[in-house]
């Protein structure tokens, strides 16, 4: 049984399917129903079990209020895609609702008010422009609170009506088997190794087998479809998460958002016995820091200050999101396709945005025009911000400009167990990892996506590259795209060498 409770087969030789998705995260699996409740073949493929990748690390806000704010959205985008925005994420969550009262997906779904909070001046600056933001592009509802809604230091607050909250591993779960009724094939472990379009179709070909359709969906969080055209829009993040023990009732039932950079993030998660609060924040751009440790013991402190009712920390995790330049998501053609669709660029919303895409792709597939397809345009234009621009992609040039600094550790035999480093070999770089028996792993520490330096990432254990967010095991092993191959084996990369040198 997987760990998500779907238990699903590795795809098997040639197969064929009227679309095919790969990636079952949120994204993936709203397209694949979508496009299976109106008749349509679909095939789902997934490195990994199906529901457990980083759609299962979300903290699962479903939020028509915007993560960047309307205010910000607006001063890039207009006043008019605002309101596409703040449109289209309300429609996503009227479609979770829809889905499970129709599909009977029990998930703890709940309509909830979101309070965006100010802690500071500064804070109360920011709330009054996202008031004004608020009202020129039609947000209905949306008033400042006229009771404290928390404990701690706070000035004022937003109240924003109509959010929502769902456990989002049981939601992907009840799509997964809806899609399995629906004659929609699922396929674990499954690793995809290349996606080729050729004549106005598709293959999609893995390492057990290959999928000829007609169309594919990449909505694998980065896209291993692409290599420059996406990746140099947006941008890799890492945020934390804590889960601790609640009392029900101790604290009203809602969102939580405060106006702070890096901001902090709460929900509730209903329980048998008692309720669960759960605070993400802390962010930093992927692979720039190694300190997850203190920055969980930091979502605490300020957790205790807003929230004194809560009890033991019963969870500690951490996830990725990718930030577009512009704040808004990459939904639609893949630029320079004819029939490869990509999801990518959630930038904190992502599970309004993979139901989203479900809408927008779903659309598209079966030629049906939809209002918001040119919002979420992949091959669109950034705004013209050259300097957001460079600085988000001065991480790519850092990343593979490490390979000129000195190693981490002189030697492996300073790693202990459980722990990795980066080592310099003559003009090589090698990521080096102990297992917990003492078992030493040498990689190269090139990221298999574009060669970018990885580093070690030890609340997770495992390596992240800067540049576009790819992770990998201890053991090399691929845990996220955009990387599609495991890291070199150092010794074997070594012998092939002396092999071809022996030859000559």
């Amino acid at each position: 049984m997987d760990a998500s409770g779907y238990r699903a087969g590795k795809l098997e030789g040639r197969q064929t399917a009227d679309v095919v998705v790969i990636g079952a995260g949120i994204a993936g699996l709203s397209v694949a129903f979508e496009l299976a409740s109106k008749a349509l073949s679909v095939i789902v493929l997934d490195r990994g079990p199906i529901a457990t990748g980083v759609s299962a690390r979300t903290t699962a806000h479903l939020a028509s209020a915007w993560d960047d704010g309307f205010d910000h959205l607006i001063s890039k985008r207009g006043e008019e895609n605002g309101r596409r925005c703040f449109e289209s994420h309300a429609a996503a969550i009227d479609r979770i609702e829809e889905i499970c009262r129709a599909e009977s997906i029990a998930c703890d779904f709940a309509r909830l008010d979101g309070f965006l909070f100010a802690p500071d001046d500064d804070g109360v600056r920011l709330l009054e422009k996202e008031f004004e933001a608020c009202n020129k592009i039609g947000f209905p509802g949306v008033h400042w609170a006229e009771a404290q809604p928390l404990s701690g230091e706070w000035k004022r607050a937003l109240r924003f009506p109509d959010q929502g909250r769902f456990h989002p591993v049981k939601y992907m779960v009840g799509l997964a088997r809806r899609i399995e009724q629906l004659k929609g094939r699922l396929f674990a472990d499954t690793v995809v190794k290349e996606v080729k379009e050729e004549r106005g179709a598709v293959e999609v070909v893995a390492e057990s087998g290959s999928v000829s359709a007609p169309f594919a969906v990449v909505a694998t969080n980065s896209p291993i479809n692409d290599r420059t055209a996406i990746h140099t829009k947006q941008a890799p993040y890492r945020t934390y998460a804590i889960a601790a023990k609640i009392d029900r009732g101790a604290v009203p039932d809602a969102l939580f958002w405060d106006t702070l950079d890096p901001y902090h993030y709460v929900r509730f998660q209903p329980g048998e016995q008692s309720d669960l609060i759960v605070i993400g924040g802390e962010d930093h751009k992927s692979a720039e820091a190694n300190d997850g440790e203190a920055r969980v013991r930091r979502l605490e402190t300020w957790a205790r200050d807003y929230f004194p009712q809560m009890g033991e920390v019963t969870h500690r995790w951490s996830g990725q999101v990718q930030e577009p330049i512009d704040g808004v998501a990459f939904i639609g053609l893949n630029p320079g396709s004819e029939c490869v669709f990509v999801v990518t660029g959630d930038s904190g919303q992502g599970m309004t945005h993979g139901v989203l895409a479900g809408l927008l792709i779903g659309d598209m597939i079966r030629g049906h025009e939809n209002e918001w397809s040119e919002l979420y345009e992949p091959d669109r234009a950034m705004p013209k911000s050259p300097l957001t621009y460079v600085s988000e992609n001065l991480t790519a040039l850092k990343g593979l400009g490490e390979f000129l600094m000195p190693g981490e550790v002189d030697s492996v035999d300073e790693i202990k167990p459980g722990e990795g480093a980066i080592i310099r070999d003559g003009l090589k770089k090698i990521a080096a990892f102990r297992d917990e028996d003492g078992t030493l792993y040498r990689k190269s520490a090139a990221c298999t996506h574009l060669g970018c330096q990885l580093q070690w990432n030890s609340f997770e254990r495992c390596w992240d590259c800067a540049c576009h967010g790819s992770h990998f095991a201890g053991d090399g092993s691929v845990l996220n795209a955009p990387a599609i191959s495991p890291l070199e084996d150092v010794e074997a990369a070594k012998a092939e060498k002396d092999a071809t040198a022996e030859a000559k």
